[in-house]
């Protein structure tokens, strides 16, 4: 199992310090550097930034938001950022929601299965530099009757084959997500309910297209604080707020797919609360709704060896890329845990 580092969103107040935190990655041998975009900084400034100045590690999209771009200029994103960083790039894709789709980008929301399908299509096809044709029930290129004519990238990425991935947290998006990606990104992971929430319906999608999961990157992304084990409660508490604005304000009442995944692990009651409270404005009454197990089985927290111990259960499960977000309030603080989730890896024999 390979390790990997999430800077997060630019602009959450760290930004000084993510490049010393990626560099520090790229040292202790870390495979990949993911950034995020929402509708505050884009993903695509960032990874060139930090491929730039940094040597070995993999940069990553966590994600290219569909509704944000055309996938042909996607397919150009991903090429000009294969070549400029020496093949060091990974393609991550997702719909993103409702709120951010139709608020931000004046995108309908809807059919996301299918918009994903086709987009991945597309985006394939240009960038294995094929000329582009594509007539589906979201795009058809070129516009007919028109002067448009079917065009070639004029870019040549650095690989044959850039890694594409899908953010996918339901069944159906799952699957899909096994069949026509490269590896999924997954949030929210519990160990103990992999198999049940994601790698089953991966595997499905494998089946569909023919394959296993031999070769398919599960690359969830886990927040990380080292400390002793017998502070795990406080630790958890330090998280209280991000879980509960993801399982109690990310999306609508209707459609928050970390709501919903928070139930399928279990805790109904929990998610109902926590998204009555977070809705209704009281986010600190959300934050203390959380159960601490939810925090607990969707995090790394503790002394390294509890979290070795935690990292060996994520690679039994299937996991073949940790991806780690370290909590900190300083960079000495944020570096000490990006070395200690490498130690952590050496100690599970993971390494």
């Amino acid at each position: 199992m390979q390790l990997g580092i999430n800077l997060g969103y630019w602009g959450a107040g760290m930004d000084a310090d993510n490049l010393a935190v990626a560099q520090e990655a790229d040292r202790l041998g870390y495979a990949v550097c993911w950034a995020a975009e929402a509708y505050g900084s884009d993903a695509a400034t960032v990874l060139s930034w930090v491929a730039a100045q940094t040597e070995r590690i993999d940069v990553g999209s966590a994600i290219f938001q569909i509704p944000a771009r055309q996938p042909a200029m996607t397919a150009m994103t991903a090429a000009t950022l294969d070549s400029l960083s020496g093949g060091r790039f990974r393609l991550g894709l997702g719909v993103s929601g409702p709120q951010v789709s139709e608020g931000w980008y004046g995108v309908t929301f809807d059919k996301p299965l299918s918009r994903t399908r086709e987009y991945v299509e597309i985006v394939r096809k240009a960038m294995a530099r094929e000329r582009l044709t594509y007539e589906g029930e979201h795009w058809t290129l070129p516009l007919p009757g028109g002067p448009g004519k079917p065009l070639r990238l004029t870019v040549h990425p650095e690989r044959e084959h850039i890694p594409l991935y899908i953010a996918a947290i339901g069944p159906k998006n799952l699957e899909q997500t096994g069949e026509i990606a490269d590896g999924a990104l997954l949030i929210f992971p519990s160990a103990d309910h992999l198999e049940e929430t994601a790698i089953r319906h991966l595997r499905a999608g494998r089946e569909k297209a023919g394959r296993t999961l031999d070769g398919f990157d599960i690359c969830p992304t886990l927040p990380l604080a080292v400390g002793d084990d017998k502070d795990v409660a406080a630790l958890a508490d330090f998280f209280r707020p991000y879980t509960a604005l993801y399982v109690g304000g990310m999306g609508s009442r209707k459609q928050n797919f970390y709501n919903r995944l928070a139930q399928r692990m279990g805790y109904e009651k929990a998610a109902a609360e926590i998204q009555d409270k977070y809705l209704s404005g009281d986010k600190q009454g959300a934050a203390a709704a959380v159960p601490h197990e939810l925090i607990d089985q969707t995090t790394l927290l503790g002394s390294v060896h509890r979290i070795a111990d935690r990292m060996k259960a994520y690679a039994a499960a299937g996991v073949t890329t940790l991806t780690l977000a370290p909590a900190g309030f300083t960079l000495e603080e944020r570096i000490a845990s990006l070395r200690a989730g490498s130690e952590a890896l050496e100690r599970a024999g993971l390494a």
